[in-house]
């Protein structure tokens, strides 16, 4: 039986966490920028004014999910990624 990913709490500031989010989930990058600390660093109190609302920890739950979904799939997403590139069709050279 594989073994369970390690899970880790994610810290917001002091007191506030979110619980439950794997390393590979929380250190997941796009276009260089490590994707849900990104996204919380628009949202500081600091920037807004306020802490977050409801909705926005919500968000960030949607996130961690959807993150965890491309991670499980990526293996068949890359595989996918090879027989279409190997079947693409071969336009005849200009001369």
């Amino acid at each position: 039986m594989a073994e369970k990913p390690e899970k880790a709490k994610v810290y917001i500031n002091k007191d506030q966490y979110f619980a439950g989010v794997r390393p590979d989930v929380w250190e997941f990058h796009i276009g260089g920028y490590q994707v849900i600390k990104k996204w919380l660093s628009y949202r500081e109190k600091e920037i807004l004014g306020r802490g977050l609302k409801v909705e926005e920890v919500h968000e960030v739950m949607n996130i961690a999910r959807r993150i965890s979904a491309i991670l499980l799939l990526q293996t068949a997403l890359d595989q996918n990624y090879k027989e279409v590139k190997n079947s693409t069709f071969k336009w005849p050279q200009d001369n």
